[in-house]
């Protein structure tokens, strides 16, 4: 079987353990050499401009398969709390980047102690929220396609489990029961809006990736 390589625009290593988890297993995902950008180390840092998680998600796989010449595919997601205007949106990843960091605090962390202290006399009933992924691919010919996923929550007052990454301590599934940090990989994969993007992805991905041969 012919293999063939692509690239996860990401430098976030969770991101790069979900997305290749779901690619392996995934019928579509069969023949692929799924990379990340530590193996292309010369591509700088990427500036994420755009004003939704979409824009972000094309610009990131745009300039990927520009400087590769390989198919790329870039998640950008993030948390979205109704109470807070939809904060921290696209700013997720770098919401606490004006707060200082306590000694030996990660950024996920801040970011969480900084939602936590917004949210601090914000009651249960007021704090749903979200969890949003857009998933785009983009060939080097120019294709594009873009999925998107969403993950129904709760922010909680307080952080629960040691599992997976970014906000995942705070956010409350109440369908399970548990935090997202609480659930195995297999069970996030199957509930989280990152999974479910990349689901959609996988679902069109041999029209796209190889539309001659359908």
């Amino acid at each position: 079987m012919k293999t063939h390589r692509i690239v996860l625009a990401t430098q976030n290593a969770g991101k790069v353990r979900e997305l290749t988890g779901l690619f392996a297993q995934s019928r579509a995902g069969h023949g692929m050499e799924v990379l990340g950008l530590e193996a292309f180390p010369d591509i700088a840092d990427i500036e994420e401009t755009g004003a939704t998680f979409e824009e972000n998600a094309l610009l990131k796989a745009r300039c990927v398969a520009k400087a590769t010449g390989l198919v790329s595919v870039a998640d950008d997601s993030g948390l979205v709390v109704d109470c807070l205007s939809g904060a921290p949106g696209v700013h997720s990843a770098r919401y606490a980047d004006n707060w200082q960091a306590l000694p030996g605090e990660s950024r996920d962390a801040r970011n969480i102690r900084k939602l936590l202290h917004t949210l601090e006399d914000v009651p249960p009933r007021d704090r749903a929220c979200r969890f949003v992924s857009c998933i785009a691919a983009v060939k080097p010919d120019g294709a594009e396609m873009t999925v998107a996923g969403v993950w129904e929550g709760v922010a909680l007052e307080s952080p629960r489990g040691e599992n997976g990454f970014g906000y995942d301590p705070v956010f409350f599934d109440p369908t399970c029961g548990k935090s997202a940090a609480e659930l195995s990989g297999e069970e996030k994969n199957a509930r989280s809006h990152r999974g479910k993007a990349l689901r959609a992805l996988l679902g069109r991905w041999a029209d796209f990736f190889e539309p001659d041969r359908r």
